[in-house]
């Protein structure tokens, strides 16, 4: 009703407060999710994106982001749709990192015109990074013969349940180089001029935010409200966008109708526990 009643006085006579936009992104970066285990992807954020850009007297666009990485794929989707909402509705970005910004994270917070950063936060960890198990030993100790048909020499690429082989690591290798090439020539377009000269920046070691911004990984360090405060006014007002949401205000990661509702929910259930994993696995590498 307040808010109501405010758009309805002329604005030369409302409080000269300046608002800006808040989106958050963060958690491990992985495709799918679900209800039930949302993560962090194109799919989940876009519509906070699309809401914060569209909002026309904001001056900037402020996000936060908290990754510790996941898929390259979907954090360059990500860095993508941020630039092109940018140059779209002509919108200055500050990305603000908390815990982490590290791998794809810091991919996303290429997309800032700006990146702030928390001192003792974690920035960096430009590479590319490949894991899984293998079960080979383990099958023959309990007696279990696994067997695979395939139309295809290398169908069965990198196969938990089979020995290493050393041309499908050359493979892999090979592909991680790609990637990893993709990701430098990012950070040296979007840092141009602001990065050291520093061997190890492309390493894939990863700083606090101070030797971040010593680096040129980062343009500044502190948190978004003082620093925007600093910048836009003490009426400064920080508005939350979110996407959106179901009854019980959990984020929804798209739209699905109600056939097949219990399958649904099993499939999460599995796929939650391995994305848990892996999720833990990802925070792990940064001692969160």
């Amino acid at each position: 009703m307040a808010g109501l009643l405010k758009r309805m006085i002329p604005k030369r006579f409302r409080k000269q407060e300046v608002i800006i936009p808040v989106v958050r992104l963060h958690g491990a970066i992985m495709a799918g999710g679900s209800q039930f285990r949302p993560v962090l992807n194109l799919a989940a954020v876009a519509t906070a994106l699309e809401k914060a850009f569209s909002m026309k007297d904001a001056p900037a666009i402020a996000i936060s982001v908290n990754s510790p990485g996941g898929s390259p794929v979907q954090s360059r989707m990500i860095f993508q749709r941020i630039r092109d909402l940018s140059r779209e509705k002509q919108k200055k970005v500050l990305v603000f990192v908390e815990d982490v910004a590290a791998s794809g994270g810091y991919m996303i917070a290429l997309a800032g015109d700006e990146i702030i950063a928390d001192p003792t936060s974690i920035v960096g960890s430009i590479g590319v990074v490949s894991g899984g198990f293998g079960f080979p030993e383990m099958l023959k100790k309990i007696g279990v013969e696994r067997r695979v048909y395939t139309a295809g020499e290398n169908k069965v690429l990198l196969d938990p349940f089979q020995p290493e082989k050393e041309k499908d690591i050359e493979y892999l290798k090979g592909l991680q180089l790609e990637i990893h090439k993709v990701f430098i020539d990012m950070v040296k377009e979007r840092r141009a001029t602001k990065l050291a000269e520093d061997d190890t920046i492309f390493s894939g070691l990863f700083w606090t935010g101070t030797r971040g911004l010593e680096l040129g990984l980062v343009d500044g360090l502190g948190d978004m409200r003082q620093e925007l405060k600093q910048r836009f006014g003490e009426k400064v007002k920080l508005e939350l966008v979110s996407g959106a949401r179901d009854f019980f205000g959990r984020r929804l990661p798209g739209v699905a109708s109600a056939a097949g509702l219990g399958e649904r929910v099993a499939a999460s259930a599995v796929s939650g526990l391995v994305e848990t994993v892996e999720e833990k696995a990802l925070w792990a590498r940064y001692g969160l």
